[in-house]
């Protein structure tokens, strides 16, 4: 983060809090050249070229895995979640007031996410 020149880079700060304190099993690394969190997989990556803001894109690691069909059933009240396939998503913020107002709702998508890591 100390080297990391971006223009959201507040954002991608409190994301990482967001996530890290998601539970005590997660854990960060660089991947793509991005912050990203695993647990006993990477499972989140940040989208540091997103167009709108910056995003969080979340996997089940490098590999494709089955998941049930219709997907994985992942508790998201808010809607924050935009499918890109049956086990991969992506979350984006517009700014820190978006990420503010939504912080508590993609804690608990993490929580749902990490736990078919």
């Amino acid at each position: 983060m100390e080297t990391l020149e971006h223009a959201h880079k507040d954002e991608v700060q409190a994301i990482r809090e967001l996530i890290l304190s998601a539970s005590p099993s997660v854990a960060e690394g660089i991947k793509w050249n991005a912050p990203s969190f695993r647990t006993t997989e990477y499972f989140a990556t940040t989208n540091l070229r997103e167009k709108n803001g910056i995003g969080i894109i979340l996997h089940l690691g490098a590999k494709v895995r089955e998941v049930a069909p219709g997907g994985m059933p992942i508790g998201d009240a808010k809607g924050l979640l935009r499918w890109l396939a049956k086990d991969r998503a992506t979350i984006v913020f517009k700014d820190m007031h978006d990420l503010d107002a939504k912080k508590l709702a993609f804690v608990d998508v993490v929580r749902s996410w990490i736990a078919y890591v």
